[in-house]
């Protein structure tokens, strides 16, 4: 991991088209722009997370209910 001190209006440049923009920093809160071509998806960290337990969740099987539903045919 590369790690990078960057104060108000320094930036960040990844490759020729993606640049992190410090906005703000306030306290423990840091704001930041991106600009990144449409075709380039950006996440936070936490709801792809999110997003992953909840698929996980999904596809978990309840046991219980597969025997109730067996038992119906």
């Amino acid at each position: 991991m590369l790690v990078l001190s960057r104060k108000p209006d320094e930036s960040i440049k990844i490759g020729d088209d993606i640049e992190i923009r410090i906005i703000e920093v306030k306290g423990e809160t840091v704001r930041i722009g991106i600009e990144a071509p449409k075709t380039i998806e950006i996440l936070r960290g936490e709801l792809v997370q999110t997003i992953a337990e909840t698929n996980s969740e999904a596809i978990t099987l309840d046991m219980t209910a597969f025997k109730q539903l067996m038992k119906k045919e």
